[in-house]
């Protein structure tokens, strides 16, 4: 299993809905967090993209120097950008990290999201603009010249002088549960991602995509994005997932909602239809939960349980066909280590934890005390 973690541009904190123990955006934080994902065994982590996010390529520019093997998964906006202009960024990135750059395909998002960053086109005509987009995209960053005029993009003599280090480009993760998605994805990218569903959810699309890939000659990967709340016994961990949502009422989630439901995007509708605006029946499936959802956009849903539980869980996606897991956890510093040390030893990682040293260790090697017995530092 290829398993990410999240770094929290827009803010992090211990409760949803809630400016309670809530920690703003900085970079020393979020150096923290990407220290612990470089040397704890995830894959990588992604950046979240948007008006309400600090910008990704920046963030993840800034964190390279810091870490030595984590892969940032970093967001390409067609409509937003050119296709030769983020194939620049890209090849830049890829060089500078040494190769590790994973591209996330972001092609739309809320009405007034979109409107605010000079979009105007409807559902279909976004993921047009994203199929001329990776057509030119993937070719320029391949290393060839490309002039292309299509219904959306027209370009002359496209190319790229300075190569990315990964070959043909850096790989691609794409979303989007619509039609119009899953061809889009079917026909260019190397990993389809869908929300964390139920998983008979999970395997309607994933059976749709690979079917339309298959007809094409390609194969496509599968990722699932969801959020993680692991403790000791399922017991704790319900009552984390319960202490998460502790401030959130229903005049929170009235907005929430009403804000989420502005969105023309097929997933983001599947995510809300699972809870329904209720707090009522949030397990939407065996240890899934979707109390997330109630406030937040995107990823709704969190597996809940003890590490043997979701360790299960997560093997009943793989049976799927998923092997990426992008998680996160509030609050992500602490969330990342707890879910290291108490998933990792129960599933089978692609990149293997790191070896760390027990704090005190070189200490207590050399000494013994009994548990009544005292410390006085003038002793030497």
């Amino acid at each position: 299993m290829n398993v990410f973690w999240f770094l929290p541009t827009s803010g992090d904190g211990r409760y949803l809905a809630s400016q309670q123990q809530a920690r703003p955006v900085s970079l020393d934080y979020l150096q923290q967090i990407a220290k612990a994902v470089d040397d704890l065994g995830f894959a990588g982590a992604l950046l979240p993209t948007g008006r309400f996010c600090e910008d990704a390529w920046v963030y993840a520019s800034s964190l390279v120097p810091h870490t030595k093997r984590m892969k940032f998964i970093v967001a390409v906006r067609p409509g937003l950008t050119s296709p030769a202009l983020a194939a620049r960024m890209a090849a830049t990135f890829d060089r500078i990290s040494n190769g590790r750059l994973i591209i996330n395909v972001v092609t739309g998002g809320s009405t007034p999201d979109m409107a605010a960053d000079a979009v105007h086109l409807d559902h279909d005509s976004r993921y047009e603009v994203t199929d001329e987009f990776l057509h030119i995209w993937r070719k320029i960053v391949a290393g060839e010249t490309v002039s292309y005029e299509g219904d959306h993009i027209k370009i002359t003599n496209g190319n790229l002088f300075f190569p990315p280090v990964q070959k043909p480009y850096p790989p691609l993760f794409f979303g989007g549960s619509s039609d119009a998605g899953h061809r889009t994805a079917a026909k260019h990218a190397d990993v389809y991602l869908t929300w964390g569903e139920p998983p008979h959810q999970v395997a309607e699309q994933i059976k749709k995509v690979r079917a339309l890939a298959e007809a094409q000659g390609r194969t496509v990967r599968f990722g699932i994005r969801l959020h993680i709340i692991v403790r000791e016994t399922e017991r704790k961990a319900w009552d984390a997932a319960n202490d998460l949502i502790r401030y959130v009422d229903d005049k929170a989630i009235a907005q929430a909602q009403s804000m989420l439901g502005q969105s023309d995007a097929v997933g983001q509708k599947r995510m809300s239809a699972l809870h329904g605006g209720s707090r009522e029946a949030l397990e939407v499936s065996p240890n899934l939960w979707a109390g997330v959802g109630l406030v937040r956009g995107g990823a709704g849903t969190a597996l809940v349980g003890s590490p043997e539980i979701i360790a299960e869980r997560m093997r009943e996606y793989t049976e799927l066909g998923v092997d990426s897991f992008i998680f996160s956890g509030y609050p992500h510093l602490e969330e990342a280590y707890r879910t290291a040390e108490l998933l990792f030893p129960h599933i089978d990682l692609s990149e293997p934890a790191a070896d760390l040293p027990v704090v005190g260790s070189e200490f207590r090697a050399g000494y013994e005390f009994s548990p009544a017995s005292s410390f006085d530092p003038r002793q030497k």
